[in-house]
């Protein structure tokens, strides 16, 4: 049987036409095929991220690609092999027009990474929800309906299935200020945070009982991975944080109105999910070439390998954020001695197979955006300090039954750092009685835009069941780089 190789011709569709660089390129490409470094996809993946910018494969020492960037860079500075942009695909040239909630708070990046998202060849639908600010591809607080076989891992986002969960305790509210140190103790000693962090016990495992992970390559080599941060949470805007639940008359069954004591978190699938997105988001920039402006947007075949081996990727990540989640909240309940009665979730940045008010079969990616179908619950958290709400969604078809995912973000990290006031900061926090563990200036509730002008600008989209106020926040050390930029930004 004939090895598999990496043709010239391959190579040659990557804009590589000079024979010493085609040359080059082919012994290094087809080296590391022939001793299973990494399979022929992630190869040409990596080719074509070289070929786009060499820069950052010159700064990891040892990197495969290393000497390939070099040379690159070198030709360049000498005016040879000068990439040409190319696409195989050409965005629609009609101006297609999509619903957006909110206006009058949305950045020019947002909406015009939304415009060129409806213009793509396989977009259905697209909306784009009050929270909205400017990502990767999609932005956050898009909503994009693809044809039925398409799948954008871009547009689905970088924290796949990002979640949020509440935990409802038959206790009341006011045990938030009676029992202010143990609650505080127990987010310490149960709660775990940052981009390489792990546990070491586990209230429950089985998800890694399941078959699926050993579906795929990709999958089984970020096992143990996964495995080790099962229980943890991310940095940026993930937090877990015990508030004040306020439920009105009726809003949910067997549970009587009435203020109580609730557990909020926010967090995705970790490294895994990281892994997953940027793996397939390489292969669909090579499979599927697109103008500049919408290079990020490339899609992957559900009727082809990849397609179908990133569609099981990514529902396991699904899976396996909502572990997450449960790991949390199980341990604190085990440790507080009470089961919540009972567990809300959601996630977002993932990819539902739907249908459209007029039967059509679709890919809805919600990247940053709250699904809100008819009678869905969903939680749409604020800031550290400001009230997030438990909804139930209307089903509107403009949106796509979809919301908005939280607040989102008024300004960028660093204006966050450059503009606010760090004594005006703990102020707000000692006036709305806070205690907050971890996090910095960027994740202040002043660099987010006002929930309560987001709500209301999404009346139509869902009904408001309860608020939640903050008020035991733990999110990352302010040392830890935010891992949440350009996929998920809630708080």
């Amino acid at each position: 049987m004939e090895k598999e190789k990496i043709s010239n011709n391959e190579l040659k569709a990557l804009g590589i036409n000079a024979v010493e660089v085609l040359v080059n390129f082919s012994r290094v490409a087809n080296g590391l095929l022939k001793h299973n470094v990494m399979n022929k996809p992630e190869i040409l993946a990596n080719l074509e991220a070289l070929i786009d910018d060499p820069m950052p494969y010159t700064l990891k020492k040892g990197g495969k690609f290393k000497n390939l960037a070099e040379d690159v860079i070198d030709l360049r500075k000498e005016g040879k092999f000068v990439k040409q942009e190319r696409s195989n695909f050409k965005l629609k040239e009609e101006i297609v027009d999509f619903p957006v909630w909110g206006l009058e708070q949305i950045e020019v990046g947002a909406l015009s990474q939304m415009r060129t998202a409806v213009q793509l060849p396989i977009a259905v639908a697209g909306a784009l929800m009050p929270d909205a600010h400017q990502g990767y591809g999609l932005p956050i607080g898009g909503v994009l309906a693809t044809t039925a076989n398409t799948i954008i891992p871009f547009a689905v986002g970088v924290d796949i299935a990002c979640r949020i969960c509440l935990s409802i305790f038959d206790l009341p509210a006011e045990t938030l200020d009676t029992e202010t140190d143990k609650l505080k103790n127990l987010l310490v000693d149960h709660t775990y945070f940052g981009m390489g962090c792990t546990t070491k016990s586990y209230f429950d495992s089985s998800l890694f009982d399941s078959k699926t992970w050993g579906e795929t390559k990709i999958i089984r080599s970020l096992k143990d991975k996964a495995y080790a941060q099962l229980g943890t949470s991310g940095t940026g805007n993930h937090f877990v944080e015990w508030g004040e639940l306020t439920l009105g008359e009726g809003a949910l069954n067997d549970i009587p109105a009435g203020k109580y004591l609730a557990l909020l978190s926010h967090s995705g699938s970790r490294g895994f999910g990281g892994a997953i997105a940027n793996h397939y988001s390489r292969i669909a920039m090579t499979k599927t070439k697109l103008p500049g402006e919408a290079k990020h947007l490339a899609w992957l075949d559900l009727d082809k390998d990849e397609g179908q081996e990133y569609w099981i990727a990514m529902n396991l990540a699904g899976e396996y954020a909502s572990a997450n989640h449960h790991e949390i909240h199980n341990k604190i309940a085990r440790a507080l001695g009470l089961r919540p009665i009972m567990m809300i979730e959601n996630h977002h940045n993932f990819a539902w197979k739907e249908q459209l008010a007029d039967g059509t079969e679709v890919m809805v990616h919600r990247k940053g955006t709250t699904p809100a179908g008819e009678g869905v619950l969903g939680i749409i958290p604020g800031s550290m300090s400001a009230p997030g709400f438990l909804v139930r969604g209307k089903g509107h078809t403009p949106s796509i039954n979809s919301a908005s995912h939280g607040a989102g973000r008024a300004m960028s990290r660093s204006a966050a750092f450059k503009t606010l006031d760090r004594a005006v900061v703990a102020a707000d926090l000692v006036d709305k009685r806070i205690t907050l563990l971890g996090s910095d200036l960027d994740e202040a509730s002043m660099a987010y835009k006002n929930i309560h002008t987001v709500m209301a600008a999404q009346h139509d989209l869902v009904d408001v069941l309860a608020k939640f106020e903050p008020r035991i926040v733990r999110m990352a050390d302010a040392r830890e780089k935010p891992e949440d930029q350009g996929s998920c930004s809630t708080k």
